[in-house]
């Protein structure tokens, strides 16, 4: 399929740069395809009405790390350019993949430094040092610190890694830190967030739980390269960057027994249906899962573990906007989106979100 069946036009003002508050206060759009989609203007406040006892959500717990670093070359000549990068996979204790730019400013062996004055004194600097280029803008950096003291550095010299939408148009600020974080975060390793998380409260999760809903738990560490956009003419031509997902035991049980009772999952995100749609078997089954995922879900897959899916509003032409395509339709997905702008909602990773319902096969 061609790229550009899923370009659409998106006024700048509906771009959310700041979360809703409260965050249940998000708007939220009931999607239902067919032959003539369905739509209803709701708010997330709404969300236990329209879920069925029984049903149950599932949550990505991964937390976002301050993983967009700024600090200069050192150590060639006079010239000291600015380097930005944007770690998005760890390797080990010292090494992490990272997206840089200017790319063209970097070459094998050269040394980044990111900051000069720690808040704790025995930091110092942190220095990286180039040891690998993958193409793309991507490097691999090799840290002179390990592990703990690693994590505390990046921690002290790292900004939270808004998407570029919002960081072209403000700087990051402590805001950030607690705003681009779902209050189910847990285990650090996201370079963005899980975006469909960002829009509950204690008191819609007590709501859910008074309507029988059930709330489990998965992890998938969201890389950067999730919200990159397609850049092939065609899309079977690109290829998804891996991420670390997992899908405890207790966790499968669970919701495989929810689906044979008859009941719904549904995947709070993209991050969490494509974990679970790499978990689960031909059948739906889902099994135990501690592995890598590259999975590029587009128009004509069969989904096998996801009954509904509460997103938020994505970008055009990104693989994102594909697996809403994939799940609700192409020709309902851009009807919808063209209401949400028509009808005032707020996109992106601020925005607000959609509940959709699976179109028919």
């Amino acid at each position: 399929m061609l790229t550009s069946l899923f370009d659409f036009d998106l006024p700048a003002d509906r771009i959310a740069l700041r979360p809703a508050s409260p965050r249940d206060a998000s708007r939220l759009l009931v999607v239902r395809p067919g032959a003539a989609p369905e739509f209803e203007d709701r708010t997330m406040r709404d969300l236990p009405a329209l879920l069925q006892p029984g049903d149950a959500l599932v949550v990505n717990d991964s937390r976002v790390i301050p993983a967009r670093l700024v600090g200069r070359r050192i150590g060639r000549g006079d010239s000291e350019p600015r380097i930005e990068a944007t770690l998005h996979r760890r390797l080990d204790g010292s090494r992490w993949r990272a997206f840089v730019r200017p790319a063209k400013k970097l070459a094998r062996g050269d040394v980044l430094r990111f900051g000069t004055e720690g808040r704790v004194c025995f930091l110092g600097q942190l220095d990286a040092t180039v040891e690998e280029e993958t193409g793309g803008g991507e490097v691999t950096l090799a840290f002179a610190f390990h592990g703990a003291v690693l994590d505390q550095a990046i921690a002290e010299r790292g900004d939270m890694p808004l998407p570029l939408y919002i960081a072209s148009r403000r700087p990051p600020d402590e805001h950030d830190r607690t705003d681009y974080q779902t209050m189910f975060a847990r285990a650090e390793g996201s370079v963005a967030a899980p975006t469909a998380g960002l829009h509950y409260t204690e008191a819609l999760l007590d709501a859910l739980r008074a309507r029988d809903v059930e709330i489990h738990k998965v992890t998938l560490h969201v890389g950067a390269g999730t919200f990159l956009p397609v850049k092939t003419d065609d899309i079977g031509e690109h290829r998804m960057h891996p991420e670390r997902g997992i899908v405890s035991a207790e966790t499968a049980t669970a919701l495989n027994a929810v689906r044979n009772r008859e009941g719904r999952v549904i995947a709070v995100g993209s991050t969490v249906l494509r974990l679970l749609e790499s978990a689960a078997g031909e059948d739906g089954t889902i099994q135990p899962f501690n592995s890598d995922t590259a999975i590029f879900i587009t128009p004509g897959y069969r989904f096998r573990a996801v009954d509904l899916l509460l997103t938020n509003f994505h970008l055009p032409r990104s693989t994102l906007f594909m697996l809403v395509a994939a799940f609700s339709s192409l020709d309902t997905m851009k009807t919808a989106y063209a209401h949400a702008i028509a009808s005032g909602y707020r996109f992106y990773s601020y925005g607000d979100a959609c509940l959709l319902h699976q179109a028919a096969n």
